[in-house]
Protein backbone atom coordinates (compact mmCIF):
# COMPACT_ATOMS: atom_id res chain seq x y z
CA UNK A 1 0.00 0.00 0.00
CA UNK A 2 1.41 3.36 -1.04
CA UNK A 3 1.85 5.79 1.82
CA UNK A 4 1.07 9.41 1.22
CA UNK A 5 3.68 11.83 2.54
CA UNK A 6 3.01 15.42 3.48
CA UNK A 7 5.47 18.29 3.45
CA UNK A 8 6.87 19.15 6.87
CA UNK A 9 5.26 22.04 8.77
CA UNK A 10 7.93 24.73 9.33
CA UNK A 11 5.71 27.01 11.41
CA UNK A 12 6.70 27.84 14.95
CA UNK A 13 4.94 26.55 17.99
CA UNK A 14 2.64 29.48 18.69
CA UNK A 15 1.64 29.71 15.05
CA UNK A 16 0.97 26.08 14.91
CA UNK A 17 -1.12 26.20 18.01
CA UNK A 18 -3.18 28.92 16.41
CA UNK A 19 -3.54 26.86 13.30
CA UNK A 20 -4.77 23.89 15.24
CA UNK A 21 -7.51 26.03 16.80
CA UNK A 22 -10.10 26.82 14.14
CA UNK A 23 -10.83 30.57 13.81
CA UNK A 24 -14.48 31.50 14.31
CA UNK A 25 -16.30 32.46 11.17
CA UNK A 26 -16.87 36.21 10.68
CA UNK A 27 -20.07 37.45 12.34
CA UNK A 28 -22.87 38.00 9.92
CA UNK A 29 -24.94 41.12 10.08
CA UNK A 30 -28.48 40.52 11.08
CA UNK A 31 -30.74 41.15 8.15
CA UNK A 32 -32.67 44.40 8.34
CA UNK A 33 -36.19 43.76 9.44
CA UNK A 34 -38.73 45.36 7.23
CA UNK A 35 -41.72 47.05 8.87
CA UNK A 36 -44.64 44.74 9.20
CA UNK A 37 -48.13 45.55 8.07
CA UNK A 38 -49.12 46.31 11.67
CA UNK A 39 -46.28 48.83 12.00
CA UNK A 40 -47.29 50.50 8.74
CA UNK A 41 -50.87 50.68 10.01
CA UNK A 42 -49.69 52.24 13.28
CA UNK A 43 -47.70 54.89 11.39
CA UNK A 44 -50.67 55.55 9.14
CA UNK A 45 -52.93 56.21 12.13
CA UNK A 46 -50.25 58.31 13.83
CA UNK A 47 -49.50 60.51 10.82
CA UNK A 48 -52.76 62.57 10.84
CA UNK A 49 -52.43 63.28 14.55
CA UNK A 50 -48.79 64.30 14.15
CA UNK A 51 -49.64 66.53 11.20
CA UNK A 52 -52.53 68.11 13.12
CA UNK A 53 -50.36 68.83 16.18
CA UNK A 54 -47.58 70.25 14.02
CA UNK A 55 -49.88 72.56 12.02
CA UNK A 56 -52.27 73.73 14.72
CA UNK A 57 -50.15 73.58 17.89
CA UNK A 58 -46.42 73.51 17.28
CA UNK A 59 -46.35 76.04 14.43
CA UNK A 60 -48.69 78.60 16.09
CA UNK A 61 -46.63 78.36 19.30
CA UNK A 62 -43.46 78.92 17.33
CA UNK A 63 -44.96 81.89 15.49
CA UNK A 64 -46.23 83.40 18.73
CA UNK A 65 -42.80 83.04 20.30
CA UNK A 66 -41.21 84.59 17.22
CA UNK A 67 -43.65 87.51 17.37
CA UNK A 68 -42.76 88.17 21.01
CA UNK A 69 -39.02 88.27 20.26
CA UNK A 70 -39.10 90.65 17.27
CA UNK A 71 -40.16 94.22 16.62
CA UNK A 72 -43.10 93.61 14.35
CA UNK A 73 -45.07 96.37 12.67
CA UNK A 74 -47.76 96.02 10.02
CA UNK A 75 -45.16 96.55 7.30
CA UNK A 76 -42.57 94.18 8.75
CA UNK A 77 -45.28 91.63 9.47
CA UNK A 78 -46.20 91.54 5.78
CA UNK A 79 -42.61 91.61 4.54
CA UNK A 80 -41.27 89.29 7.24
CA UNK A 81 -38.16 91.34 8.01
CA UNK A 82 -38.80 92.34 11.63
CA UNK A 83 -35.57 92.84 13.62
CA UNK A 84 -34.78 90.59 16.57
CA UNK A 85 -35.04 92.46 19.89
CA UNK A 86 -34.93 89.63 22.44
CA UNK A 87 -37.00 90.13 25.60
CA UNK A 88 -37.71 93.82 25.01
CA UNK A 89 -41.40 93.15 24.31
CA UNK A 90 -41.72 91.36 27.66
CA UNK A 91 -40.07 94.31 29.38
CA UNK A 92 -42.56 96.63 27.65
CA UNK A 93 -45.42 94.50 28.94
CA UNK A 94 -44.09 94.44 32.51
CA UNK A 95 -43.63 98.23 32.50
CA UNK A 96 -47.11 98.87 31.11
CA UNK A 97 -49.53 100.27 33.75
CA UNK A 98 -52.16 97.80 32.53
CA UNK A 99 -50.06 94.81 33.57
CA UNK A 100 -50.94 95.05 37.29
CA UNK A 101 -54.73 95.22 36.88
CA UNK A 102 -54.68 92.57 34.13
CA UNK A 103 -52.67 90.18 36.32
CA UNK A 104 -54.92 90.77 39.33
CA UNK A 105 -58.12 90.32 37.34
CA UNK A 106 -56.76 87.16 35.68
CA UNK A 107 -55.90 85.60 39.05
CA UNK A 108 -59.21 86.61 40.66
CA UNK A 109 -61.27 85.59 37.65
CA UNK A 110 -59.54 82.20 37.39
CA UNK A 111 -59.54 81.38 41.11
CA UNK A 112 -63.16 82.38 41.81
CA UNK A 113 -64.54 80.69 38.70
CA UNK A 114 -62.54 77.52 39.35
CA UNK A 115 -63.69 77.28 42.97
CA UNK A 116 -67.39 77.81 42.35
CA UNK A 117 -67.51 75.72 39.19
CA UNK A 118 -65.95 72.79 41.00
CA UNK A 119 -67.95 73.23 44.22
CA UNK A 120 -71.31 73.56 42.45
CA UNK A 121 -70.46 70.79 39.98
CA UNK A 122 -69.51 68.42 42.81
CA UNK A 123 -72.64 69.25 44.80
CA UNK A 124 -74.85 68.61 41.77
CA UNK A 125 -72.99 65.40 40.93
CA UNK A 126 -73.56 64.04 44.44
CA UNK A 127 -77.18 65.15 44.26
CA UNK A 128 -77.85 63.42 40.94
CA UNK A 129 -76.00 60.32 42.08
CA UNK A 130 -79.03 59.50 44.24
CA UNK A 131 -80.79 58.21 41.07
CA UNK A 132 -84.20 59.63 41.87
CA UNK A 133 -87.04 60.07 39.40
CA UNK A 134 -86.37 62.68 36.68
CA UNK A 135 -82.66 62.59 37.56
CA UNK A 136 -81.64 61.95 33.94
CA UNK A 137 -83.96 64.68 32.64
CA UNK A 138 -82.64 67.29 35.04
CA UNK A 139 -79.05 66.34 34.24
CA UNK A 140 -79.76 66.86 30.57
CA UNK A 141 -81.23 70.30 31.28
CA UNK A 142 -78.11 71.29 33.23
CA UNK A 143 -76.05 70.56 30.14
CA UNK A 144 -77.77 73.29 28.12
CA UNK A 145 -75.35 76.12 29.15
CA UNK A 146 -72.42 73.93 28.13
CA UNK A 147 -73.92 73.06 24.76
CA UNK A 148 -74.85 76.60 23.78
CA UNK A 149 -72.37 78.59 21.66
CA UNK A 150 -70.42 80.98 23.86
CA UNK A 151 -71.51 83.98 21.83
CA UNK A 152 -75.14 83.08 22.57
CA UNK A 153 -74.48 82.62 26.28
CA UNK A 154 -72.52 85.86 26.58
CA UNK A 155 -75.15 87.80 24.62
CA UNK A 156 -77.89 86.38 26.84
CA UNK A 157 -76.09 87.45 29.99
CA UNK A 158 -75.47 90.89 28.49
CA UNK A 159 -79.20 91.28 27.95
CA UNK A 160 -80.08 89.97 31.41
CA UNK A 161 -77.61 92.34 33.11
CA UNK A 162 -78.49 95.39 31.04
CA UNK A 163 -78.87 98.43 33.28
CA UNK A 164 -82.08 99.70 31.65
CA UNK A 165 -83.95 96.70 30.27
CA UNK A 166 -82.30 93.70 31.94
CA UNK A 167 -84.38 91.13 33.74
CA UNK A 168 -82.04 91.13 36.75
CA UNK A 169 -82.63 94.82 37.46
CA UNK A 170 -86.33 94.29 36.85
CA UNK A 171 -86.39 91.65 39.59
CA UNK A 172 -84.39 93.93 41.90
CA UNK A 173 -86.84 96.76 41.23
CA UNK A 174 -89.74 94.45 42.08
CA UNK A 175 -88.29 93.78 45.55
CA UNK A 176 -87.49 97.44 46.16
CA UNK A 177 -83.79 97.51 45.23
CA UNK A 178 -82.45 100.17 42.89
CA UNK A 179 -80.87 99.33 39.54
CA UNK A 180 -77.25 98.18 39.37
CA UNK A 181 -74.94 99.02 36.49
CA UNK A 182 -73.65 95.48 36.13
CA UNK A 183 -71.70 95.95 32.91
CA UNK A 184 -70.91 99.67 32.95
CA UNK A 185 -69.73 100.11 36.54
CA UNK A 186 -66.07 99.42 37.42
CA UNK A 187 -67.25 97.95 40.72
CA UNK A 188 -69.51 95.30 39.15
CA UNK A 189 -68.12 94.48 35.70
CA UNK A 190 -65.65 91.81 36.86
CA UNK A 191 -68.30 90.22 39.07
CA UNK A 192 -70.71 90.07 36.14
CA UNK A 193 -68.33 88.21 33.85
CA UNK A 194 -67.35 85.86 36.70
CA UNK A 195 -70.99 84.93 37.30
CA UNK A 196 -71.56 84.30 33.60
CA UNK A 197 -68.47 82.12 33.30
CA UNK A 198 -69.40 80.10 36.40
CA UNK A 199 -72.82 79.41 34.90
CA UNK A 200 -71.21 78.19 31.69
CA UNK A 201 -68.56 76.00 33.39
CA UNK A 202 -70.66 74.19 36.00
CA UNK A 203 -72.11 71.59 33.55
CA UNK A 204 -68.63 70.41 32.54
CA UNK A 205 -67.68 69.81 36.17
CA UNK A 206 -71.01 68.09 36.75
CA UNK A 207 -70.51 65.63 33.88
CA UNK A 208 -66.91 64.71 34.75
CA UNK A 209 -67.47 64.40 38.50
CA UNK A 210 -70.71 62.46 38.04
CA UNK A 211 -68.82 59.99 35.84
CA UNK A 212 -66.21 59.64 38.57
CA UNK A 213 -68.88 58.89 41.15
CA UNK A 214 -70.05 55.92 39.10
CA UNK A 215 -66.75 54.15 39.86
CA UNK A 216 -67.16 54.43 43.65
CA UNK A 217 -68.43 51.05 44.98
CA UNK A 218 -71.82 51.27 46.64
CA UNK A 219 -70.68 48.70 49.19
CA UNK A 220 -68.44 51.33 50.81
CA UNK A 221 -71.43 53.56 51.50
CA UNK A 222 -73.41 50.61 52.88
CA UNK A 223 -70.59 49.63 55.20
CA UNK A 224 -70.18 53.21 56.39
CA UNK A 225 -73.93 53.51 57.01
CA UNK A 226 -73.87 50.29 59.10
CA UNK A 227 -71.06 51.82 61.17
CA UNK A 228 -73.26 54.82 61.88
CA UNK A 229 -71.60 57.34 59.54
CA UNK A 230 -73.87 60.16 58.44
CA UNK A 231 -74.15 61.66 54.97
CA UNK A 232 -71.55 64.35 55.64
CA UNK A 233 -69.10 61.84 57.12
CA UNK A 234 -69.56 59.48 54.17
CA UNK A 235 -68.84 62.35 51.79
CA UNK A 236 -65.57 63.39 53.46
CA UNK A 237 -64.35 59.85 54.18
CA UNK A 238 -65.41 58.06 50.96
CA UNK A 239 -66.63 60.30 48.15
CA UNK A 240 -64.11 63.12 48.29
CA UNK A 241 -60.94 60.98 48.73
CA UNK A 242 -61.90 58.54 45.96
CA UNK A 243 -62.66 61.43 43.61
CA UNK A 244 -59.19 62.97 43.93
CA UNK A 245 -57.85 61.70 40.57
CA UNK A 246 -60.98 62.87 38.76
CA UNK A 247 -60.99 66.14 40.69
CA UNK A 248 -57.37 66.80 39.75
CA UNK A 249 -57.94 66.47 36.00
CA UNK A 250 -61.20 68.45 36.29
CA UNK A 251 -59.45 71.34 38.04
CA UNK A 252 -56.54 71.26 35.61
CA UNK A 253 -58.79 71.40 32.55
CA UNK A 254 -60.91 74.08 34.19
CA UNK A 255 -57.79 76.10 34.98
CA UNK A 256 -56.49 75.95 31.41
CA UNK A 257 -59.91 76.84 30.02
CA UNK A 258 -60.51 79.71 32.45
CA UNK A 259 -57.07 81.24 31.86
CA UNK A 260 -57.84 81.69 28.18
CA UNK A 261 -61.46 82.88 28.46
CA UNK A 262 -61.83 85.72 26.00
CA UNK A 263 -65.16 85.69 24.19
CA UNK A 264 -67.38 85.97 27.29
CA UNK A 265 -65.49 88.97 28.67
CA UNK A 266 -65.11 90.64 25.29
CA UNK A 267 -68.78 90.34 24.37
CA UNK A 268 -70.04 91.48 27.78
CA UNK A 269 -67.62 94.27 28.77
CA UNK A 270 -64.67 94.35 26.29
CA UNK A 271 -62.45 94.42 29.38
CA UNK A 272 -63.92 97.69 30.61
CA UNK A 273 -65.03 100.06 31.77
CA UNK A 274 -61.63 101.61 32.50
CA UNK A 275 -59.93 98.20 32.36
CA UNK A 276 -61.96 97.05 35.36
CA UNK A 277 -62.52 93.57 33.87
CA UNK A 278 -59.47 93.24 31.64
CA UNK A 279 -57.51 89.98 31.77
CA UNK A 280 -54.42 88.74 29.99
CA UNK A 281 -56.57 87.16 27.27
CA UNK A 282 -58.48 90.35 26.45
CA UNK A 283 -55.37 92.52 26.87
CA UNK A 284 -53.44 90.37 24.40
CA UNK A 285 -56.23 90.82 21.86
CA UNK A 286 -56.39 94.57 22.46
CA UNK A 287 -52.66 94.94 21.91
CA UNK A 288 -52.57 92.84 18.77
CA UNK A 289 -55.87 93.69 17.07
CA UNK A 290 -57.74 96.33 19.06
CA UNK A 291 -55.83 99.40 17.89
CA UNK A 292 -55.21 101.14 14.61
CA UNK A 293 -51.48 100.61 15.17
CA UNK A 294 -51.31 97.03 16.50
CA UNK A 295 -48.50 96.03 18.84
CA UNK A 296 -47.96 92.48 17.66
CA UNK A 297 -44.86 91.88 19.80
CA UNK A 298 -46.29 92.90 23.20
CA UNK A 299 -49.58 91.16 22.38
CA UNK A 300 -47.73 87.93 21.65
CA UNK A 301 -45.69 88.37 24.83
CA UNK A 302 -48.87 88.53 26.93
CA UNK A 303 -50.16 85.44 25.16
CA UNK A 304 -46.92 83.62 25.95
CA UNK A 305 -47.36 84.46 29.63
CA UNK A 306 -50.66 82.58 29.54
CA UNK A 307 -49.00 79.64 27.78
CA UNK A 308 -46.26 79.51 30.42
CA UNK A 309 -48.81 79.65 33.25
CA UNK A 310 -50.82 76.78 31.76
CA UNK A 311 -47.61 74.79 31.19
CA UNK A 312 -46.45 75.28 34.78
CA UNK A 313 -49.74 74.07 36.21
CA UNK A 314 -49.70 71.13 33.81
CA UNK A 315 -46.22 70.10 35.00
CA UNK A 316 -47.30 70.45 38.63
CA UNK A 317 -50.26 68.19 37.92
CA UNK A 318 -48.03 65.54 36.30
CA UNK A 319 -45.62 65.65 39.24
CA UNK A 320 -48.43 65.24 41.77
CA UNK A 321 -49.90 62.35 39.79
CA UNK A 322 -46.50 60.64 39.62
CA UNK A 323 -46.05 60.96 43.39
CA UNK A 324 -49.51 59.51 44.00
CA UNK A 325 -48.76 56.59 41.68
CA UNK A 326 -45.50 55.79 43.51
CA UNK A 327 -46.97 56.11 46.99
Amino acid sequence: MKQTTYPPDHRTGPDRKGADTAAPPPARRAPRRRPTSQQWAAWAFLAPVTLYLALFYAYPLYRNLDLSLRDYTVRSFVRGDAPFIGLKNFDTVFQDPTFGPALTHTVVFTAVCLFFQYALGLALAVFFNQHFRLSATLRALFLVPWLLPLIVSASTWSWMLNSDSGIVNAVLHAVGIGPVNWLTSPSWSLTSVIVANIWIGVPFNLVVLYSGLQSVPASLYEAAALDGAGAWRRFWSITFPLLRPVSAITLLLGLVYTLKVFDIIWIMTKGGPADSSITFATWSYQLGFGNLLPAFGPGAAVGNLLVVAALVFGLVYLRVQRKQALS
